[in-house]
């Protein structure tokens, strides 16, 4: 449901940012339209209207799409071209996307009409940004984008509700015909003229979106990874001098170092740490990689995220549609429909999440291995042999690494012929956007469970105390003390549910102050 008290969010000309798509995608803040976003738009619209009864055929205006280009399309049926466009372009199949998700796509596509490169009349955009804010989520579902044309089904959706036709769930998530929850808001539905068919299903906007949202939650998801990995080298009795700034330095990868940082605030003031800082009292040299690196794999991470943000800033000033009118009046055919840009980070950003994973995985399992954990008990168990303690948490972890790996293989390599070789090559972003948001939720998960199997390493080594950081994150996952074993698979979502909300960085956040 829209946020009526929320401020609007102006989309026009000037680009919007990420943060303007989590605020509006994910938090229901309303929009509204620029006045010089509305000039152009009319101005745009006037070319379009000049071409419609010119005797050249012209792309999207007066002929068919696709591999039926060349086909002259009469005026007497342009109206039925556009609705038989985006009625036939409706063809999704499988499960409800998520309604952030349509949300975010909804408000990339008016962000390109709003630019005036498209050609579409005003009334049309004010249609769509009144259905947007009285929360109408047209029924997108899961499989129908290919990615090129832009994401066609799924904005074809969209582009029937303003019809009045299709399936939507309004404000409340009730599920109703278009045209009956248009009714209820006092909308009217469009009947689509010259060009506006198009306009409305060529673009980016759904891979684009989940690109923003997947880069939202990875920002806050990537500072918990580091703040797990300094509460499982403390807990392990490793060492933080490996996390030095001058290390570092050695190496200036921008998102190692800020790693790092986070590393050594999560770990300062630990007495845990001060008891084996002797030399002559611990004799091991160096800890293994799934703590001495982390940085290193983390920080990585982070730089990659940073290319996905650069390439989802570049698409956020884009105006993606296929013709577009020009800047000096002209309606020109280009490709940059095209969604390989947004697919190839999308697909960098599922082998991030895996490879993180993997690391907070490897962690949490040395806890467990009596082996490997410098004097605790096996799988932390209260009496092991009568209690499993954490092994099997440490499995659902392992099983969701595994699906990780899965995900991290790339969708934007798995091209496949459409529209009658036509459209003989595209992008598959949409996909690669779809695993990335399943990808998401398994990395909040295996972080979640490290941080449970580190705090209950941690307060085995009491009466040592922790750092601060490592206590207030205690206090905050809000778990028993170390004792029988006990149903884990609700302490197990309550915490994933904690990182994903951010709460566990706050917790952090509240001793030390921002982290990177």
């Amino acid at each position: 449901m829209s946020n009526e008290h929320a401020e609007a969010v102006e989309v026009g000309i000037g680009p919007l940012s990420i943060d303007d798509v989590v605020a509006v995608a994910r938090h229901g803040c309303p929009i509204a339209l620029s006045q010089q976003s509305r000039a152009e738009v009319e101005k745009s619209r006037a070319i379009i209207d000049g071409l419609a009864n010119d005797t050249v055929p012209h792309y999207g205006i007066s002929t068919g799409f696709g591999a039926l280009a060349t086909k002259h399309i009469p005026v007497s049926k342009r109206q039925q071209l556009q609705r038989s466009l985006v009625a036939s372009h409706a063809a999704g199949s499988g499960p409800l996307v998520e309604r952030e998700v349509v949300r975010a796509l909804m408000l990339l596509r008016i962000s390109t009409l709003a630019t005036g490169r498209t050609g579409i009349r005003p009334q049309t955009l004010d249609t769509y940004v009144a259905m947007f804010n009285a929360g109408i989520v047209p029924c997108v579902r899961e499989y129908g984008s290919l990615g090129c044309s832009g994401d066609l089904a799924p904005l074809s959706h969209c582009a029937l509700a303003l019809m009045g036709e299709g399936e939507v769930l309004d404000a409340y998530g009730t599920l109703m015909g278009a045209g009956e929850a248009l009714r209820a808001v006092g909308i009217q539905p469009l009947v689509l003229q010259e060009k506006e068919g198009l306009a409305l299903i060529n673009g980016t906007d759904g891979m684009l979106g989940m690109l923003c949202l997947a880069i939202d939650d990875l920002r806050m998801l990537l500072t918990t990874a580091d703040l797990s990995a300094a509460m499982s080298v403390e807990g392990l009795l490793g060492t933080d001098d490996v996390f030095a700034p001058e290390l570092h330095a050695l190496r200036p990868h921008p998102g190692q170092s800020a790693s790092a940082e986070n590393l050594r605030k999560a770990l300062a003031g630990s007495g845990i740490r001060e008891s084996h800082r002797d030399p002559e009292a611990c004799t091991r040299v160096q800890d293994a990689y799934s703590l001495r690196c982390s940085p290193q794999v983390h920080g990585a991470a982070r730089d990659t995220l940073a290319h996905a943000i650069t390439v989802a800033d570049r698409e956020l000033a884009s105006a993606v549609d296929n013709p577009v009118v020009t800047l000096d009046g002209r309606v020109e055919s280009n490709g940059n429909f095209h969604g390989a840009p947004v697919a190839y980070v999308l697909d960098f950003l599922a082998i991030v999440i895996a490879d993180v994973a993997s690391m907070s995985e490897r962690r949490t399992d040395r806890f467990l291995d009596v082996a490997r954990n410098h004097g605790l008990p096996p799988f932390l168990a209260d009496d092991p042999g009568v209690d499993s303690g954490l092994m099997i948490a440490q499995y659902t972890a392992a099983g969701i690494v595994s699906e990780l790996k899965r995900l991290a293989s790339p969708a934007s390599v798995d091209s496949i012929p459409s529209s009658a070789m036509q459209e003989d090559h595209v992008s598959m972003g949409w996909a690669g956007g779809r695993k990335l948001r399943r990808a998401v939720d398994g990395l909040a998960r295996v972080l979640g469970i490290e941080l449970i199997t580190a705090a209950r390493g941690v307060q085995l080594r009491a009466p040592l105390e922790p750092s601060p950081i490592t206590a207030a994150l205690i206090e905050q996952l809000d778990l028993p003390e170390p004792g029988p074993d006990r149903y884990l698979s609700p302490e197990i979502e309550r915490v994933s549910a904690l990182v994903t909300s951010g709460m566990a960085v706050q917790a952090a956040e509240s001793v030390t102050g921002p982290l990177n």
